[in-house]
């Protein structure tokens, strides 16, 4: 059965590493059969949440900029995949920024159960991207219909284009494939 999957690239480099990673998982997904949507924060206006919480009872923000636009999106996509270069040991504050900005979906009929992890980092310790995992994963316990389906992490690779040729790149593919 076709699913409808939506790949939103939250670093700030155009054709950056993580942003390859999405690449492949959204080939891999649509040659799958499955309808693919990437999202690139980086052309994107995405402000601060102010904590209003307004948008419980209308779920919807009150802050008019793309990160109500793709909350939409995200509330009527089956998988979501999240593709995020690693700063610190953490998400990059866009991902982040995104998440919050999320909070219209929450107690929403939204339909995504598959949620996915791509990242990308100059350190190359399997460890890396546990703190960004860990984050998301907070976020995925908000969403009861909702889970942790999968992560692919591409270490070592620092400057941009770094990734080419890099094993992650075909275990993204097979991921996608895989959904």
């Amino acid at each position: 059965m076709s699913k409808k999957v939506l790949v939103i690239c939250t670093g700030p480099r155009k054709g950056g590493n993580s942003e390859t990673l999405a690449d492949e998982l959204a080939r891999g997904a649509k040659e799958g059969g499955n309808e693919v949507e990437k999202v690139c924060l980086y052309d994107k206006s995405i402000g601060f949440c102010r904590g209003c919480l307004s948008c419980l009872r209308t779920h919807r923000c009150i802050i008019h900029d793309d990160a109500d636009e793709i909350a939409q999106k995200m509330r009527y996509a089956d998988v979501l995949v999240f593709a995020t270069p690693i700063y610190y040991y953490e998400m990059c504050g866009q991902m982040k920024t995104m998440l919050d900005r999320a909070n219209p979906l929450y107690d929403s009929d939204y339909t995504f159960r598959d949620v996915y992890l791509l990242t990308a980092a100059a350190e190359n310790e399997p460890e890396v991207p546990a703190r960004a995992e860990s984050g998301l994963q907070g976020w995925i316990e908000c969403f009861p219909k909702a889970h942790f389906a999968g992560t692919v992490f591409a270490g070592g690779v620092d400057v941009k284009g770094a990734i080419q040729g890099h094993p992650a790149l075909r275990q993204a593919y097979d991921l996608g494939r895989s959904i």
